[in-house]
């Protein structure tokens, strides 16, 4: 019987802001080794027995971010895509997967759920972990996994078990219950890993809850079955978003009275926090971990990354230091749960910052701003070979672009023309304009803007590539 890992890459991550931002969540966050926790993901799940197609669901916004993380990984699989329009949690997410397999693999497949922003540091372990989830899936079970706790940890959800059968779902505890739950050993660290036959989830879904699949039939039925074949679906935004917001663990699996849990030890984390993500580089003999070139004098206990410039700290302990290109946070170790709260209160701000990075990735490349003032701005703008921005016009702002390296084709009004390395072109406000670039490099350019508004926002697009309009 096949297996189809479902990979669910969504969410924020706003704990470990300020790496992870809303348009670049924790999902695509590099570890030391290069790789990011989705391709990390997709590649745990590319090495499991009788896997012939990956299923992701993400937003659409995250689409080429991801197409592009898994272009780099050269796999032979098959990779198809489910694109939430707005996020619903897990409980929708997972009821348009099932009934996408169920149209396109048949409602006897199994499908392994994986999110894409946890660790797993045994891939033999969890292996045998998925075999067994496997058996008890075949036979209509809605599998768990469950993590062996080595430490009292109030961060996560708990499950209580006697051997395969669920007891209970337990909420994130107290310290004192935590350890009362690792001194029993009856209970298990819930890892959000579950494992379905198609037919026995939707069946249970139908039962337990109805409000999801009364939002997902309808958003799924406008599909036809070529276009759920081409790999590529973008969910109705209207249907979609009548879907209620809630998890897999309190829709169904809190519910159903067909739950089983397999206990395992596979090195697994969620990197739900920076203290988390220190815990992955090895402490020097001061109990310092860092990442980055850094000077440290009678400094004790700290985690400290910074890429871009030197970081120094003196006469400090039990800190998180993380340094980005536009951000700096400082946290003591025992309060980094709430970095979270630093996010809500940028958000409340609207500043860029909760968003986006200084580089901001785009489906044709990317653009770093390099300064701004009043009345101007200017970006460093980088094209892939081939790809092209939108057709578009600013109705505030006027454009000076200056070719850096490369060759830029250029749709300036009623004119198109070829724009050399050190040639430019000047674009009025109100002007129809497109970048493109026809070369085999990258394209490197910087681009002026002038006007009485600047904001990304100022943008009537006429043709786009990538489904903008």
């Amino acid at each position: 019987m096949k297996l189809f890992p479902v990979i669910l890459s969504g969410g924020a991550g706003s704990r470990l802001w300020p790496v992870s931002r809303e348009l670049h969540p924790k999902p695509f966050m590099t570890l030391a080794d290069g790789e990011s926790l989705l391709q990390k993901t997709f590649l745990r799940a590319a090495a499991l027995p009788d896997v012939e197609q990956i299923l992701t669901v993400t937003n659409s916004d995250l689409f080429y971010k991801t197409e592009e993380q898994y272009s780099k990984l050269h796999s032979s699989l098959h990779t198809s895509f489910l694109l939430e329009p707005v996020g619903r949690n897990t409980a929708p997410a997972i009821a348009a997967a099932a009934t996408y397999l169920a149209q396109t693999a048949g409602p006897d497949s199994l499908m392994l759920v994986l999110s894409a922003d946890h660790l797993i540091s045994d891939p033999v372990a969890f292996g045998v972990a998925v075999e067994a989830a496997v058996h008890l899936a075949q036979d209509g079970q809605l599998v768990t996994f469950g993590i062996t706790p080595n430490h009292p940890d109030t961060a996560y959800g708990y499950i209580e078990a006697d051997g395969h059968k669920v007891s209970r779902f337990v909420e994130k505890p107290t310290l004192e219950k935590a350890r009362q739950y690792l001194a029993s050993g009856n209970y298990l660290w819930n890892a959000g890993i579950f494992c379905f036959k198609v037919s026995a989830v939707l069946a249970e879904l139908e039962a337990c809850a109805p409000e999801v699949m009364r939002a997902i039939d309808p958003c799924m039925a406008l599909n036809t079955l070529d276009s759920l074949k081409n790999g590529k679906i973008t969910l109705d935004a209207d249907s979609f978003a009548q879907a209620p917001d809630i998890s897999i663990d309190y829709a169904l699996m809190e519910r159903s009275k067909k739950i089983a849990v397999v206990a395992c030890d596979i090195g697994w984390s969620d990197i739900g926090s920076w203290d988390a993500v220190s815990e992955l580089s090895v402490p020097d003999e001061n109990g310092n971990r860092t990442v980055g070139e850094t000077v440290l004098y009678d400094t004790n206990n700290c985690y400290i990354q910074s890429n871009d410039r030197i970081v120094s700290a003196v006469g400090v302990q039990d800190l998180i230091i993380i340094d980005t290109p536009d951000a700096l946070l400082v946290v003591d170790r025992s309060r980094v749960q709430d970095v979270k709260k630093i996010v809500s209160q940028l958000k409340e701000k609207h500043h860029d910052s909760y968003k986006l990075h200084k580089k901001v990735d785009r489906p044709w490349g990317a653009y770093v701003v390099l300064e701004e003032g009043n009345g101007f701005k200017i970006k460093r703008i980088e094209v892939k070979p081939g790809a092209s921005l939108s057709l578009q016009m600013h109705h505030h702002r006027s454009e000076h672009w200056i070719v850096v390296s490369g060759i830029a084709k250029v749709v300036n009004g009623e004119r198109e023309l070829l724009v050399n390395t050190n040639e430019s072109t000047y674009i009025p406000a109100g002007h129809k304009h497109r970048l493109e670039n026809p070369g085999l490099l990258d394209l490197v350019m910087i681009e002026v803007q002038s006007g009485d508004y600047l904001g990304e926002d100022d943008i009537v697009r006429f043709q786009d590539n990538y489904g903008r309009v």
